[in-house]
């Protein structure tokens, strides 16, 4: 294990990449994880509580981060109790003092998409937010959170939004890119309302349990197909929700993507842009080149970091991207995507390219304050 991430005193990675001069670092995703249902029982109304006992319901048990592969958890960062991610101390000394980050925005993947009985998804969405302001955002002021919701039910999830949405811990709706339909159908605009209503950044996630295929194809044989066709989710999202007017219908969104590489974006939005050239007449509501939707619209996380094989090709990258404002730094915590700090942006960057991606894109995009 890398001593970088069991010291709460490791200094230097700033230097180690050549960003010296960005302060204030914002992680975009850091992963606070339930330990069990008993945790989230103080949080449970007594209708639920007995509803734990009698059915002895021990929460969603489909994870998009199975314990035994590699990818799911750095060494080091399992507390003496409970599953990584689930310890504030160990959160604070591996991530926020570590990389001295001002804010870090935590992304709690609690599977409720994958609870059938509707209220009880929406019962513990609802423990789940309560859980995270008790115990993560009142204790932890560097700490911004996203609001689990019942993404299969969005009435119910919007109404969750409306609850907690002015809460100033929250500056996000989670929701995982695998869905049972693409996100811009209209069945999802009450969740889009709620959040455009309260300011607030809608993440779409890596993962999802909506019970369909994780590929365009039906169903992989091994993990690694599914987790590299994650990507292939996210660009069916960015597609929907511009074809099907979304933007347009709620012109503050903010769509972050999250925990699904970034390398993909270019390709795609050349594709769109050709195609939407020839075929615009089924869609009147786009008004603009899809491409302008994304640069307007939507930011992405940098990890897990798709690398081009060289600092060339990064930079050719940005350039494609046409903006150097879409790229938000993350550690994607408690994952295992880099072994040390300094080679979670394995690129040495200028220092205006450095300061957009470490803090000030974020920034901007989820309304947080110059500290």
């Amino acid at each position: 294990m890398n001593p970088a991430w069991s010291s709460p005193t490791w200094v230097g990675w700033a230097d180690a990449v050549g960003v010296e001069r960005v302060a204030n670092l914002i992680d975009c995703d850091i992963h606070n994880t339930v330990p069990s249902v008993e945790a989230l029982v103080p949080y449970l109304s007594d209708h639920w509580r007995e509803y734990v006992r009698q059915s002895a319901f021990r929460g969603p048990v489909d994870t998009a981060y199975p314990a035994s592969i590699p990818t799911s958890a750095r060494p080091g960062s399992k507390p003496e109790k409970g599953p990584p991610g689930s310890d504030l101390d160990l959160i604070r000394a591996q991530v926020l003092d570590a990389f001295g980050a001002e804010y870090g925005i935590l992304n709690c993947a609690y599977a409720v998409e994958s609870i059938h009985n509707p209220d009880s998804a929406a019962a513990m969405a609802k423990a789940v937010n309560d859980w995270q302001i008790a115990e993560w955002l009142d204790k932890e002021p560097r700490l911004r959170a996203s609001i689990v919701v019942p993404s299969q039910q969005p009435e119910m999830a919007a109404r969750e939004i409306e609850r907690v949405g002015d809460h100033p811990g929250f500056v996000q709706v989670f929701l995982p890119v695998r869905s049972a339909h693409p996100y811009g159908n209209r069945l999802y605009h009450p969740i889009f309302e709620a959040a455009a209503r309260h300011d607030l950044v809608v993440g779409i996630h890596f993962g999802g349990a909506p019970g369909n295929p994780p590929t365009a194809s039906g169903w992989p044989s091994y993990y690694l197909e599914e987790y590299v066709d994650m990507a292939a989710a996210f660009q069916s999202q960015v597609l929907n929700l511009i074809v099907e007017g979304v933007f347009d219908r709620f012109p503050t969104l903010r769509v972050a993507l999250i925990e699904g590489g970034f390398t993909w974006l270019p390709g795609l939005m050349w594709r769109i842009d050709k195609e939407w050239k020839g075929l615009r007449r089924e869609i009147p509501w786009n008004n603009r080149l899809p491409s302008e939707y994304i640069r307007e619209h939507i930011r992405l996380t940098v990890q897990p970091w798709d690398e081009p094989p060289t600092v060339e090709q990064f930079f050719q990258v940005i350039d494609q991207l046409g903006s150097d404002e879409l790229l938000m730094f993350s550690t994607d915590y408690p994952h295992w995507h880099f072994d040390s700090p300094e080679e979670a942006v394995p690129v040495r960057l200028p220092d205006g390219l450095a300061r957009k991606i470490y803090s000030e894109n974020a920034r901007a995009f989820y309304r947080l304050s110059d500290g």
